[in-house]
């Protein structure tokens, strides 16, 4: 192999691989799980409440949620991602894996589960919340899916149920965009590209293992407010909060690294 590059269905592709994992594998989950703390609790989602993660990954922030009490479902569209999800799963009623600090409490094996779905397509249950964390959102080839997610996520919500949206501040994002880099992780060395074009912004990712050299493009669609309140706008959603923090600071389009959306079904006038 010489070189790999799958324009059509990069994300399934690249997320797929070890090496999405490997690169990534320095994310503050112990900021991301205080998140989900200061979240479900300013959500005062109660102990019975059922949670979709929606694009779970590997499904690390569902088994905290779960610790946290909750009654929890995990989907992502990487069937490689779920099955880990699902092999972790075995490991701890196995007794087997060690969680460290994600969480406060057991885990509660009949109260978690994981699947694969495409995030377009509304989930076969209804949920007192569903999450989409840490910008797995606007990868989609046609951007007519950011509204069919987020009506798949409106009628996958009880009545008073919350949706959020965890996205990146496209406008602080842009301005500061660090053109190349390079990250070396686990003895691989991956360079990085950066540039924003046609409303997206694209990372090229090159990296060499074993003799072969390996080509991913990461494409993200530069949401913004407006857009996000367009969207909501149609699926009949309103928007309750807007964050742009993890520790839910307001939102400043300027200065925020995040914009952290809560909505719910609109109330008919």
């Amino acid at each position: 192999m010489s070189d790999t590059n799958d324009q059509t269905t990069w994300y399934s592709s690249w997320f797929d691989t070890p090496y999405y994992h490997i690169l990534y594998r320095d994310r503050d989950y112990i900021e991301a799980g205080q998140f989900m703390k200061r979240l479900t609790k300013r959500l005062e989602l109660q102990p019975q409440a059922h949670i979709l993660d929606l694009a779970c990954g590997r499904g690390r922030h569902s088994i905290f949620l779960n610790r946290l009490g909750y009654d929890v479902t995990g989907v992502d569209l990487s069937e490689s991602s779920i099955a880990f999800a699902k092999a972790k799963l075995d490991h701890i009623k196995s007794g087997n894996l060690e969680l460290g600090e994600l969480g406060t409490g057991e885990v509660q094996l009949d109260r978690i589960k994981f699947a694969v779905h495409n995030m377009t397509e509304p989930f076969h249950e209804k949920f007192d919340a569903i999450f989409n964390l840490f910008t797995s959102f606007g990868y989609f080839d046609d951007p007519k899916d950011n509204l069919k997610t987020i009506q798949a996520i409106k009628n996958g919500l009880k009545q008073n149920g919350y949706g959020v949206i965890d996205f990146f501040n496209s406008h602080k994002v842009i301005e500061n965009l660090v053109a190349q880099d390079e990250k070396t992780e686990k003895g691989i060395t991956f360079k990085q590209s950066r540039r924003f074009e046609n409303d997206h912004i694209f990372k090229e990712i090159r990296f060499k293992e074993d003799g072969n050299n390996f080509h991913f493009t990461e494409r993200v669609q530069a949401l913004t407010l407006t857009d996000f309140e367009f969207y909501f706008k149609v699926a009949g959603l309103e928007l309750v909060s807007t964050y742009g923090s993890y520790q839910l600071d307001d939102f400043n389009e300027k200065k925020s690294d995040r914009l952290i959306l809560v909505f719910q079904t609109a109330k008919e006038s």
